[in-house]
């Protein structure tokens, strides 16, 4: 049987809840995903962490995954969009504590400084949640697409059916707005 057959044949095996099928999986492309993933970035924990978490959730949404005729690929390209993902968060955290400050400027602050830190932000939070519930409701849906959910405009326009241009004019119409109501 040659090789691919190999692995469409586990693929669909797998697919219908076979353990072996996909421990066969795992066990012929691991050391090929790993060299992938080392190509996309060095980090040999994140790449072996990536591998690991797409076969997990292969597993999971197995019942839901559509037949493929290229596993190898479509395995590839799962574990580049993980690996995107952890470092796109890693970014996101790293921002979050530069914005915050060394921990060590926290652990200098007194109980009263910490209380009305927390306090402000959360004012911040209230402000902009009543800013966001005076957007209409497409725009409250692409500002969620956007920014909490991290698509570009692109993804955006496709999931709503809408040109990119109307979906970047709807966010900066809806930003405009935000900035008005919060100042």
């Amino acid at each position: 049987m040659p090789v691919e057959d190999e692995d469409i044949n586990n693929w669909d095996k797998m697919r219908l809840g076979d353990k072996q099928a996909l421990f066969e999986l795992y066990n012929k492309m691991y050391f090929h995903l790993i060299r992938f993933g080392l190509k996309i970035n060095p980090d040999d924990e994140l790449v072996k962490d990536c591998v690991n978490q797409i076969f997990l959730n292969i597993w999971d949404k197995r019942d839901r995954l559509q037949a493929v005729r290229q596993v190898k690929s479509y395995l590839m390209t799962s574990l580049r969009r993980c690996m995107l993902d952890q470092l796109a968060h890693t970014d996101k955290m790293q921002a979050v504590f530069n914005q915050m400050g060394t921990e060590e400027n926290w652990n200098e602050l007194s109980y009263e400084a910490i209380i009305i830190k927390v306090q402000i932000d959360q004012e911040v939070k209230d402000k902009l949640g009543l800013a966001i519930k005076q957007l209409t409701p497409r725009q409250i849906e692409l500002i969620q697409l956007k920014f909490f959910d991290g698509l570009s405009y692109g993804q955006i326009a496709e999931r709503t059916s809408q040109t990119v241009k109307t979906a970047y004019n709807t966010i900066y119409d809806a930003i405009k707005t935000l900035r008005k109501l919060l100042k």
